[in-house]
């Protein structure tokens, strides 16, 4: 605990209040103090009670309100952190959960060290992040769109005989479909136009996205990760988005844990269980390793497109990318040799490539920034 801190207030932010406790150095239980507006007036009203804001440290956990509150406060000069609810302490015995009992726990947990904050990502960063989500939102609408035009041809029993869907051919085989009602006719017209215009959003998305790395802080990060198989520039760009600054974590066994892509385990004695990955941390990110480390289910081989990619990069890069090639290739087949279900062998081989994933952005990224 750090002795100049006086006062510690947890809070229990929601978007139309803001419940807050607070509880002194020392062992005394912590104190409601209220709730207030989501507006930040009335909560320095609250905190300036409190004295000097350099004595003062504030918690609240991760939510849908995002990172205004905690810029704000940092500002004014509290020192400010923000918790994941999932690394809580829970006590078995709660049964009780509201918003008054929330920001009290938070309050005295934080005066007892108990709390570890997340990073938090500057505005730059987070502009960055947002556009890569709203690209994925648009990924997801534009997949909706297609699933309901193939349902809707589905019903009139209209099969496409091809092998891939949504290519120049199979689009062309659409646009010849004829029904005998009106109704019909419009349905489909209206359904390809909401795939189209699905389409174009998601182009124009990866166009704003590519551009906007241009000068970033972590560009010569992106340009890295993509020499790894499986990693082009959207995928890249979108594990830095996620994880952010890669050079914070002090190993690959931290940045594993961090994406929750490690085995849990529940040991006692001389008695050792490991179950299923933990999924804790950043769902994204984990999703596009996974994503990615299916590619290592062929034979290793430099493409044509790989080379092109990672002609202008560090030797010491290449190298790096095409040692992770050989190995995860070797592990993916040996895994399928032993019957491994296919699932956990690309889990498997998604968390070896965190760890490359790791060295190569070391090498490449700008110094580390400390965590906040």
């Amino acid at each position: 605990m750090d002795e100049g801190i006086k006062f510690f207030i947890g809070l229990d932010a929601h978007k139309d209040s803001t419940s807050v406790a607070a509880c002194e150095a020392g062992r005394e239980p912590a104190r409601f103090a209220g709730t207030v507006g989501p507006d930040v007036r009335p909560l320095l009203k609250v905190l300036a009670k409190a004295g000097d804001p350099a004595q003062v440290s504030v918690v609240y956990e991760a939510g849908p309100t995002g990172y205004g509150l905690y810029r704000e406060l940092r500002r004014r000069g509290y020192r400010c952190e923000i918790v994941a609810p999932s690394l809580i302490p829970r006590r078995p015995s709660d049964r009780v959960k509201n918003d008054r009992r929330d920001c009290t726990r938070l309050a005295e947990l934080s005066r007892a060290g108990e709390l570890k904050p997340i990073w938090v990502p500057d505005e730059a960063h987070e502009a960055m992040r947002n556009l890569w989500r709203a690209r994925e939102d648009g990924l997801g609408m534009r997949l909706r769109a297609r699933q309901q035009l193939k349902a809707f041809l589905l019903r009139h029993a209209r099969r496409y005989p091809g092998k891939t869907s949504w290519t120049t051919r199979h689009e062309r085989w659409i646009a010849e479909q004829c029904f005998d009602h009106e109704a019909d006719r419009i349905a489909l017209a209206e359904y390809q136009l909401a795939a189209q215009s699905a389409d174009q959003r998601v182009q124009r998305l990866t166009f704003a996205l590519t551009e906007a790395t241009r000068g970033w802080r972590f560009e010569g990060v992106v340009a890295a990760l993509r020499a790894l198989r499986g990693i082009d520039t959207v995928s890249a760009i979108g594990l830095v988005c996620e994880i952010g600054d890669i050079g914070r974590f002090a190993s690959a066994r931290h940045l594993m844990g961090y994406l929750g892509l490690v085995p849990s385990e529940h040991s006692s004695g001389n008695s050792i269980h490991r179950g299923s990955i933990t999924k804790t941390g950043n769902a994204h990110a984990r999703r596009l390793l996974t994503e990615a480390a299916w590619n290592y289910r062929f034979p290793a081989r430099l493409s044509g497109q790989l080379r092109e990619r990672s002609k202008a990069l560090p030797e010491p890069v290449r190298n790096h990318a095409w040692k992770a090639q050989l190995r995860l290739c070797k592990r993916f087949a040996n895994l399928s040799s032993r019957g491994v279900q296919p699932n956990k062998v690309c889990v498997a081989v998604a968390r070896e490539l965190t760890g490359f994933v790791w060295a190569i952005a070391h090498q490449a990224s700008p110094k580390a920034s400390p965590v906040q």
